[in-house]
């Protein structure tokens, strides 16, 4: 299972090695969160979790087994390993994280706790999840369950309003235009997670077709002498 972040999206994909290279069987894409509710913040803790989700819930949907492992269905910050059941056994994946630094929070392993929750078997510690505290070394499922449902971005919303209401406004103006405020994050995860759970397969989008021309369109003979004549025309007005 790959997990990758860039400054606009998050990449989760299912690969597996060949001579030839390596072959992506399943995607899933922060930019696909729009269609189940989720418009901003795509990069973020919350945006990853429900990418690993889709890509859970896609893979297993592919391979037939989205009616056989579930998974949590909710996400109560808990750790949870799907466990086998008679017939296939749960569809294993090993976790590549890249170039990307392992720091505890790090958003790779919310994408591997969103595809956890959605029932991939992915070998992993509680450790590098948000809300491990490395002095108790516990997990406190309820600080990362308040990252999942974009708590901690709420609670930032709030002080920031609170202190300077011009930042607010700056920082979060997209929000802002579109009428989200902090008490509304919570629903729209909830919301999302459920709508990747009833339909994750991906749709296609048409593109609208647009013609770019990098060179200066051909001008025909008439076009061309028409334009030496009105040059001719110019360069005599000027020396009158």
């Amino acid at each position: 299972m790959i997990a990758r972040k860039t400054n606009k999206d998050i990449i989760a994909q299912i690969a597996y090695a060949t001579i030839q290279g390596d072959r992506i069987v399943t995607a899933a894409y922060a930019h696909e969160l729009p269609r189940y509710g989720i418009k901003l913040g795509l990069t973020n803790y919350a945006a990853a979790y429900a990418t690993g989700l889709l890509l859970a819930r896609r893979h297993l949907t592919s391979i037939g087994l989205a009616s056989k492992y579930q998974g949590k269905v909710d996400a109560d910050g808990a750790d949870y390993t799907v466990e086998p059941s008679e017939g296939p056994r749960p569809f294993k994946a090993l976790l590549d994280v890249g170039l990307a630094r392992t720091t505890t929070g790090a958003r790779i392993f919310s994408v591997m706790k969103g595809a956890l929750d959605g029932g991939i078997n992915v070998p992993h510690s509680v450790k590098r999840f948000a809300g491990y505290n490395t002095e108790s070394k516990k997990l406190n499922p309820e600080s990362l369950k308040k990252h999942i449902f974009g708590g901690h971005v709420a609670d930032y919303m709030k002080k920031l309003q609170g202190e300077d209401d011009k930042a607010y406004q700056k920082q979060f103006s997209r929000f802002v235009k579109a009428g989200i405020k902090a008490g509304d994050l919570e629903a729209i995860y909830k919301n999302a997670h459920k709508s990747i759970r009833a339909d994750p397969v991906y749709k296609k989008t048409e593109k609208k077709a647009i013609k770019q021309r990098h060179t200066a369109k051909r001008l025909t003979y008439d076009e061309r002498k028409a334009r030496v004549e009105a040059k001719k025309k110019i360069i005599a007005a000027s020396n009158e």
